[in-house]
Parts: structure tokens; C-alpha cells; sequence
């Protein structure tokens, strides 16, 4: 491990603040701005009268559709990650326990591989004319759909390393006392995979609560998504500064909680492998 001393420790405090100050800045500044009458946000006054305004307006007006905005994101993001959990843990356990000749199973992870590499952006017009020709444009099953497909890929990956890093032996034991192959998955691998579980479903909520481009395309104003509600508060002759910042501010809090409870499991995953 490596041990910093003298100015080399002062230089390695410095940057490590730096790249704190980078990431949580321009949080705190969002979140000074939403405690701000418009008037002081135009100003751009440091000293000012908080007032809750801008979350009351939020939260309570009758012209704003962001409760349902948030209601609508959790519904998406819920339904998404749960079945990308099932359909990726049911696919990785499958690729890394059963015999699949080589040729299915490299191709099958190559897709997967090779899918997940492309920018969502290009699969935006395709995904909209079929989505229109089957009735389902502008509901949230499209936008269901469309993260299950964008998600799927990196939950089959990151549980394959968990699967792969379990002893065969456990399986192979319980099977010869008597234990099917779907009783071993269901009370002797899945339990240790657990941690697996919670690492790929915190990222799979937070990227699907978090999509943007996607929704945009695929969604219309009832059934509009946080990130287009916040974006919409942008408008042709009006930008509802003070709204906006409470808006993303309250959009922050369920993935920052998933991630502050979470945040060892998802770094577990994500490193799971690297080290034999």
C-alpha cells in the first residue's frame, strides 16, 4: 500500500479536495440557487433570504406535473430494474453453470457486449417509428422497454463474475444429496450472490431513473419522466431558474440514498473479477 509523507501527503490532500470540489460544486450551487427568489438567482446575490418557495412550487402548485413526474419515474425505473434483474440473473447463471457450445455463448456475450457499447441516441428514431406503429408511443411501457434493452446487457455481465467466482463444488454437492439444478440456483447460489443482486439492481434504478434522451423521445406530458419535467421547465420565453434547481435537487434524492446504502456492494461489483 502506498504511504504518503511530507509534501508528497499536502499535494495528495490538495488534489483529493480538488476533485471533491469538482464533483460536489456544481451540486451546492444548484442547491444554493434553489433557495433563492428569482429575483436574487438573476442577481446573482450571495446574500439572500432563503425561502422554500421554489419547493412549495414544485411540490404543491396546480400548474406543476412534477409529483407525477416523480411517480411516473418510479414506476419505470421499479418495473425496468426488477425484471432486469430476473431475465440478467436467469441469463448469467445459465452462461456460467450449463454447457453452451462456445460459438452460442461467445456470440450471446458479444451481442450483449457490443449492444452496450452503442449510443442510446442512435436507437432513439428506430425505438420511436416502432413503438408509433404499435400503439405504444408516448406510454410508459415504451420507456419500459427501452431501458430493460439498454440495461440488460451490464446486469448479465456484472453477475456472470459473481456466478464465476462461485465454487462449482457447492452445486455439484447438493445435487448428488437429491437437490435439483433449480433448488441449487434458488437456496445455495443465489443467496451468495446477494450482494450481486443489490449492486446491479442500485445501478440499474439509478441509470433508468436517471435517462434522459430516451424518455424525451419516447414520452408525452402525462406520462413525462424527471429529467424531461425538469428540462421543461426551460421554456421558449421563460426559464424557471429557481424551479429547475428544486426540481433536480428533489430528483437527486433516491439515487443518493440507494447509493449511500449500497455504494459497497456497487463497488464490490464492479471490481468483481479483476483480482484472481
Amino acid at each position: 500500500m502506498l504511504v504518503l509523507r511530507g509534501y508528497s501527503k499536502f499535494i495528495g490532500y490538495a488534489l483529493l479536495s480538488f476533485g471533491v470540489l469538482i464533483i460536489v460544486g456544481p451540486f451546492l450551487w444548484v442547491a444554493l440557487q434553489s433557495f433563492k427568489y428569482e429575483i436574487e438567482i438573476l442577481k446573482g446575490s450571495w446574500i439572500f433570504p432563503p425561502t422554500l418557495f421554489n419547493y412549495a412550487d414544485v411540490l404543491y402548485s396546480r400548474r406543476s406535473d412534477f409529483p407525477g413526474n416523480v411517480l411516473n419515474s418510479l414506476i419505470v425505473a421499479v418495473v425496468s430494474t426488477i425484471f432486469v434483474l430476473i431475465v440478467g440473473t436467469l441469463a448469467a447463471y445459465s452462461l456460467s453453470r450449463l454447457k453452451w457450445h462456445k460459438w452460442i455463448s461467445g456470440g450471446f456475450l458479444g451481442w450483449t457486449l457490443i449492444f452496450n457499447m452503442i449510443p442510446p441516441l442512435t436507437l432513439v428514431g428506430p425505438w420511436y417509428l416502432i413503438f408509433r406503429e404499435i400503439g405504444l408511443s408516448g406510454t410508459l411501457t415504451a420507456v419500459i422497454f427501452t431501458h430493460i434493452t439498454l440495461h440488460l446487457p451490464m446486469t448479465i455481465w456484472m453477475m456472470m463474475a459473481y456466478f464465476s467466482d462461485l465454487p462449482k463444488d457447492l452445486e455439484e454437492a447438493a445435487m448428488v444429496d437429491g437437490c435439483r439444478r433449480i433448488d441449487a440456483f434458488w437456496k445455495i447460489s443465489l443467496p451468495l450472490v446477494r450482494p450481486g443482486l443489490i449492486a446491479a439492481g442500485v445501478l440499474a434504478f439509478v441509470f433508468s431513473w436517471n435517462e434522459f434522451s430516451v424518455a424525451l423521445n419516447l414520452t408525452s406530458r402525462a406520462t413525462a419522466t424527471v429529467p424531461v419535467a425538469i428540462a421543461r421547465f426551460a421554456q421558449q420565453y421563460e426559464i424557471q431558474y429557481g424551479q429547475m434547481a428544486a426540481a433536480s435537487i428533489l430528483s437527486t434524492l433516491p439515487a443518493l440514498i440507494l447509493m449511500f446504502f449500497g455504494q459497497r456492494f456497487v463497488v464490490q461489483g464492479l471490481t468483481m473479477g479483476a483480482v484472481k
